[in-house]
């Protein structure tokens, strides 16, 4: 799917945000296309704006990308991609203006990678120069281990069971032509729920293997992932055992099915009684860098639901919060030391009939261009049984994508230097 322009759009801060989408879509039965920033979370889960008794909020920043909280637009154009065809809709143009234009066009090329040992190199767009981007970590390796330590005596104590933790790399400034940089990232790391998003300034390049929630008639679908392991392309042997490892995972399949009784929770508010089944646990997925253990949570809406209504219950998804979901709101916010923004929010379209499909922002890049400010967050799920070290690997094969992408293959892009 592709959308561009926009002849009207609806914009919201986390308050009143989902009642002000459901009044203003409503009167628009049309092609939305948008997104959910995480920061919602302060609507769907309000115990968790502040921080609870005796506790102090670390994430008191502002977003330095800036996307609002919510943003839908209905598009000038849209372009469908199908097996056999490709369907152009306007409203004021002629499609077959738009198809000769398309056809008159030569793509930019996709970013090159930089040697190998050198700083990741960027394409500035009308530069034929490169402007080295190496990232800085948020958090220092030593006070990652020492969170994920605190949050495992947080579960210990039984305020919560899971929870999933964030950190956040950047540079600044960085000058980088955001298109090359996403075409890059998807020949690096292609998914099933990628997205090249634009507000202006700001831009979002997306490699998600993750969706959170698809709506068709009146039956919806969510696709939690929980369980990483990285991928050994060049020892098939080797390989399959990280997937077989994957599969037998105590751990992983601990996380996992937490997060699958927490969906389950969320569709129930929504769902007919008895409708809401697990049609998959514990899938093995293959992609480019890793395995992901996803499960598949099904239901079937109650009848008189605006389809806003399936977002608002279900967000932010269980896979990039934890279990109970309240209090695990509170206490990302106390311990992550940046503002996620639109990472681990949602991006998406819905269609004239109400039905809807929106990814989970994970394995992204995001970038505004007039702070030249470039961003990337990574995390894991931890549980009382998380092994500091091990998570912080995990969070750095998450971003394998992201490193090719950029080029680096020593580490620079995950300030390991």
């Amino acid at each position: 799917m592709l959308a561009a322009g926009a002849v009207d759009t609806f914009t919201a801060s986390a308050g009143n945000a989902f009642a002000g989408l459901k009044q203003w879509a409503a009167g628009r039965q049309d092609w939305l296309f948008g997104h959910f920033a995480y920061d919602l979370a302060a609507e769907t889960e309000p115990a968790a704006g502040e921080p609870a008794v005796g506790e102090s909020a670390a994430t008191s920043a502002t977003d330095p990308i800036g996307f609002p909280d919510l943003f839908f637009f209905v598009p000038e154009v849209t372009i469908q991609l199908q097996t056999n065809n490709i369907l152009i809709g306007c409203l004021h143009s002629d499609p077959a203006s738009i198809w000769q234009a398309i056809s008159q066009t030569t793509p930019a090329p996709a970013m090159p990678a930089a040697a190998s040992g050198s700083a990741p190199a960027v394409a500035s767009g009308s530069s034929s120069s490169a402007t080295p981007v190496v990232f800085t970590p948020r958090i220092a390796r030593d006070e990652y281990l020492s969170t994920i330590d605190a949050l495992r005596r947080h579960i210990l104590r039984g305020d919560c069971y899971e929870i999933n933790f964030c950190q956040e790399f950047f540079a600044q400034p960085a000058d980088i032509d955001p298109y090359a940089v996403w075409r890059s990232l998807s020949n690096a790391s292609p998914n099933p729920f990628a997205a090249f998003y634009r507000i202006d300034q700001r831009f979002l390049l997306c490699a998600s293997p993750e969706r959170f929630l698809k709506k068709t008639g009146n039956d919806l679908f969510s696709q939690p992932i929980k369980g990483t392991a990285p991928r050994v392309k060049q020892d098939p042997a080797a390989d399959r055992r990280q997937r077989d490892a994957l599969f037998q995972s105590a751990k992983d399949r601990a996380e996992n099915v937490m997060v699958v009784d927490l969906v389950r929770n969320d569709l129930s508010r929504i769902c007919r009684p008895g409708s809401v089944r697990v049609s998959e646990l514990f899938g093995i997925y293959t992609f480019p860098q890793v395995y992901q253990m996803i499960s598949t949570v099904t239901g079937e809406m109650l009848p008189g639901l605006d389809w806003t209504d399936a977002i608002r219950s279900s967000f932010p998804m269980g896979s990039m919060t934890g279990a109970p979901k309240n209090r695990v709101v509170q206490l990302i916010r106390r311990y992550e030391r940046s503002r996620r923004g639109l990472f681990s929010g949602a991006v998406g379209y819905v269609t004239p009939e109400g039905d809807f499909d929106f990814n989970v922002v994970i394995r992204s890049l995001l970038y505004n261009r007039g702070s030249r400010y470039l961003s990337y967050q990574v995390g894991s799920g931890i549980t009382f049984y998380s092994d500091p070290e091990a998570e912080y690997e995990e969070c750095l094969v998450k971003a394998e994508g992201i490193r090719k992408a950029m080029g680096d293959s020593a580490g620079n892009a995950l300030g390991e230097k």
